[in-house]
């Protein structure tokens, strides 16, 4: 199975004013030193400021591969920095962007995350970085990283081991995901989680909207 490494662990540094309902975003978030709780909604210490949109059980952590963020310090000039992408974790070696819906990483010795959902780019992450259309050529990239469930809890830090530890056989990515499934795509993930997959009330959400059009 494919092992990659823990580049930063990034909390909430500070929370920053919005314009919508919530009134207040966490995407400011940065490395820090030492070894981190992982609890089943993220890291101890970190925020969510509105669950409804990036937390919860299903998006309790964010991850975000290195060779990603390689790709836009060319594209923008500019360092993104672990927490640059408002991600909890900064992994190498590993793509988080194209991993495979209910792929379980170990993280460490003990914590066990399982991938969900990719990450829908929104407004307050454009302002926090302050590029222009951002959303839009985020998106048109679809180097969008994936959200995690906890399954195991335990300690992380940087430094650590990530190793894909099982990777589900019906092969449908984030990336996919994001990109747009057809009906028969969306069928084989729901055959999927008659196989043991959990597919995350995002995915399902996904699916739904699909098949009601097809």
């Amino acid at each position: 199975m494919t092992t990659g490494s823990l580049l930063a662990v990034c909390r909430v540094h500070a929370l920053l004013p919005t314009q919508d309902s919530t009134g207040v975003t966490a995407i400011d978030k940065r490395a820090v030193d030492g070894p981190v709780n992982v609890h089943k909604l993220g890291l101890t210490g970190d925020i969510q400021a509105s669950r409804k949109h990036h937390g919860g059980e299903s998006k309790a952590i964010y991850a975000y591969s290195q060779q990603d963020a390689d790709y836009w310090d060319a594209e923008l000039g500019r360092d993104m920095s672990p927490g640059k992408f408002g991600e909890n974790l900064r992994v190498d070696g590993i793509d988080a962007s194209r991993a495979v819906i209910g792929e379980r990483w170990q993280v460490g010795d003990d914590v066990v995350l399982e991938v969900t959902a990719p990450r829908t780019p929104c407004a307050n992450f454009a302002r926090f970085l302050k590029e222009p259309q951002w959303v839009k050529r985020f998106a048109e990239e679809n180097r969008v990283g994936t959200y995690l469930r906890v399954i195991s809890k335990g300690q992380i830090q940087a430094g650590d081991a990530v190793t894909v530890v099982d990777r589900p056989d019906h092969g449908i990515t984030g990336h996919q995901v994001f990109a747009g499934l057809d009906a028969d795509t969306a069928r084989r993930l729901l055959a999927a989680e008659k196989q043991g997959v959990t597919l995350s009330p995002e995915i399902h959400k996904v699916v739904a909207a699909i098949l009601r059009r097809a």
